[in-house]
């Protein structure tokens, strides 16, 4: 099971290019981000071009901040946690535009009851070199122990504008965080 809160861009406002105020289950912490559609055009990502196979209508984006910043802390259960014998999987569809370096970086940091780090993962950006110069999302994953103690997994999504423009065109879709145990799912 995916724990992460609308990491498919699917729910609340959007579907535009323009930023929205709110994201239901993340916080806007630097920023304005926009959920755009698939179908919008424009150079946007469309249906055809790369990215998730079941991807719904819409995809993040780093709106027209030079840097957005989307935060989501997900508690961990915590049956089994302490043992060692949990991993985690963290997956996400990250991409760009052409042949611009605006990219996406997906995290995920493991923390104790007191806030402290305690394990860190991060994924992409995905380059343009990477995407073979073409607009698209491409899947990015990791796979590790949750580290004993964790009580919180905090999921980030930073968009960063490199180039000129106005458009932060770092994208993403498909996050998602999962847990398994002895190879049963959580």
């Amino acid at each position: 099971m995916n724990l992460v809160v609308n990491g498919d861009a699917e729910s609340g406002p959007g579907g535009s290019s323009q930023p929205v105020g709110s994201l239901v289950g993340w916080k806007i912490a630097e920023g304005a981000p926009a959920l755009i559609a698939y179908s919008l055009g424009g150079g946007y990502p469309g249906p055809k071009d790369p990215g998730p196979a079941l991807r719904g209508s819409r995809f993040f984006s780093g709106g027209n901040s030079p840097k957005t910043v989307l935060v989501q802390d997900v508690v961990l259960p915590t049956d089994g946690i302490d043992t060692g014998n949990v991993r985690y999987e963290i997956v996400g569809w990250l991409g760009g535009y052409a042949t611009q370096e605006d990219g996406v970086r997906l995290s995920v940091e493991f923390r104790n009851a007191k806030g402290t780090p305690l394990a860190l993962s991060v994924l992409g950006p995905v380059t343009a070199g990477e995407r073979g110069n073409r607009t698209g999302l491409f899947e990015r994953r990791e796979s590790a122990a949750v580290p004993p103690g964790a009580r919180v997994a905090r999921v980030r999504l930073v968009f960063t504008r490199t180039g000129s423009g106005t458009s932060n065109d770092g994208y993403a879709d498909g996050i998602s965080l999962t847990l398994t145990t002895q190879g049963a799912a959580k």
